[in-house]
């Protein structure tokens, strides 16, 4: 099997880290040319995110090069301490997407991956055995290229999309949100300083380069996103929403987007898939785009490696429809959520946010249950009818035998079989699967698949059981 990719943005090139590191044969088109925009919207990563990157030997690296925040605070009244979270990554990580691009491309490189800038997708065609990629390389040239299964990550005006006739339904939410780099004369108290206040918001962010990102939106600016933009407008906002605009000046960037809330019904069509933006876009608030975007890609990449080696049924791509599409549509209503009652304005819509905000403070398991979604940890997959209670749970960074961790054992792209006695696996399924012991005397069988969710477990298991349990699921 080889893999077409569509798409260099931090969804594309995990995915495609991925494959070539599983030995599959990976290319990747970006119609942008070599090097790496820093212009980038993204600016955070959240724990399940960096545990993902944890099991690719890539987070220890980012969080040299990020900010921590361990407390997010919401309408003034809403403050989140995260060094709760059931994680190694008790926090969130402010990191401008450029750098995760970077680190995540060098990685894709030492792969093997082919990658084809300046190359744009013109067309698609599948067939019972590949699909063909039409393309207009840099010299304006046409030509084509055969694969097995092509993945469009190429983002809100998805080409692949496009080709493949899915709608994108939805709706823009709001318009002319405006965003800025830029330098401050005055540094702000806190690593993320965000607020709304009457009609206006405002984010700030540093890139640790000396500039800061600024988001701002303000209600009755609502204009087209080719409208000309300065950086006092920008000023402005922030003033309106932060009490200060903090000495803004050398703009490196103004740029004037609007945000839509937008899922295609299927992540799946024959042959192709979809993943990131070209799949599901929603407002930024929660600063879950683009984890949402890696984490389709650590579900779908070894599943796709699983079906190239042989070792799985053809079938097990549809689990990527049935587990992602839900979580993109729960973002989709979180994010909605966070922004409309950070805009709310309304005597009902402030009374709705006053509540909320009560609720969350004095009632722990809803709390729990929002951080969880934000930061991606409290996700679970569904599990066969029957199926033990661990079955589809994300499992968190548990100590082994011999003084590792969960996932280190993960970083070989394998299954990780984790049992209170050792496991003597007789089948040599050394590249697809580690055998580990606990730390500690907990007697529970668990089969922890290569993006971290538990495949199968047993509370008191015999050889037979685990060996039937490895044929169901390595192979």
């Amino acid at each position: 099997m080889n893999v077409i990719v569509v798409g260099s943005g931090p969804t594309g090139l995990l995915l495609a880290g991925d494959l070539a590191a599983a030995r599959v044969p990976v290319t990747v088109l970006e119609k942008r040319p070599r090097g790496l925009s820093n212009l980038s919207r993204a600016l955070v990563l959240h724990a399940r995110t960096l545990e993902q990157l944890d099991a690719r030997g890539l987070a220890d690296e980012l969080e040299a090069v990020g900010q921590r925040l361990d407390r997010i605070s919401l309408f003034g009244y809403l403050d989140i301490d995260l060094d709760t979270l059931p994680s190694r990554f008790r926090h969130v990580l402010v990191i401008p997407q450029y750098e995760v691009e970077k680190v995540l491309e060098r990685r894709a490189v030492e792969a093997g991956v082919e990658f084809r800038y300046d190359t744009e997708l013109t067309g698609l065609t599948q067939d019972a055995t590949g699909v063909t990629v039409d393309f207009r390389g840099p010299e304006g040239e046409s030509g084509s290229l055969r694969a097995d299964r092509v993945v469009g990550t190429d983002g809100m005006r998805s080409a692949v999309r496009a080709a493949v006739g899915l709608p994108f339904p939805g709706r823009s939410v709001i318009r002319s949100v405006v965003l800025a780099d830029v330098r401050l004369a005055e540094q702000p108290d806190s690593v993320l300083t965000v607020n709304a206040v009457g009609d206006a918001f405002a984010l700030l962010a540093p890139f640790g380069d000396g500039y800061h990102r600024v988001i701002g939106w303000h209600r009755s600016r609502n204009v087209a996103d080719s409208e000309p933009l300065d950086l006092e407008e920008i000023k402005e906002i922030t003033r309106l929403a932060l009490g200060r605009d903090y000495g803004m000046y050398d703009a490196r960037w103004m740029s004037r987007f609007h945000c839509d809330e937008r899922q295609v019904p299927a992540y799946r069509v024959g042959r192709v898939f979809l993943a990131g933006d070209a799949a599901h876009v929603h407002t930024p608030a929660g600063g879950q785009g683009l984890n949402t975007g890696l984490q389709d890609a650590a579900n779908l990449s070894w599943k796709l490696a699983a079906v190239a080696g042989g070792h799985a049924d053809e079938s097990l791509l549809d689990t990527y429809q049935t587990e992602r599409h839900p979580v993109g549509r729960s973002v989709l209503r979180s994010s909605g959520g966070i922004v409309r009652l950070a805009m709310a304005k309304r005597p009902w819509t402030l009374a709705l946010r006053a509540a909320l905000v009560r609720f969350l403070n004095t009632v722990g398991p809803a709390r729990r249950r929002a951080v969880g979604q934000v930061t991606g940890i409290g996700y679970h997959y569904p599990a066969p009818r029957g199926a033990h209670r661990l079955t589809g749970a994300r499992v968190p960074d548990v100590a082994l035998a011999g003084g590792g961790r969960l996932y280190e054992a993960l970083r070989g792209g394998r299954f990780v079989l984790i049992t209170p006695d050792p496991y003597q696996d007789d089948r040599h399924r050394t590249d697809r699967l580690t055998p580990v012991r606990w730390a500690g005397d907990r007697r529970t069988a668990v089969l922890v698949r290569p993006d971290g969710y538990v495949a199968w477990a047993a509370d008191s298991a015999t050889p037979a059981a685990i060996e039937a349990a490895l044929a169901a699921h390595v192979g």
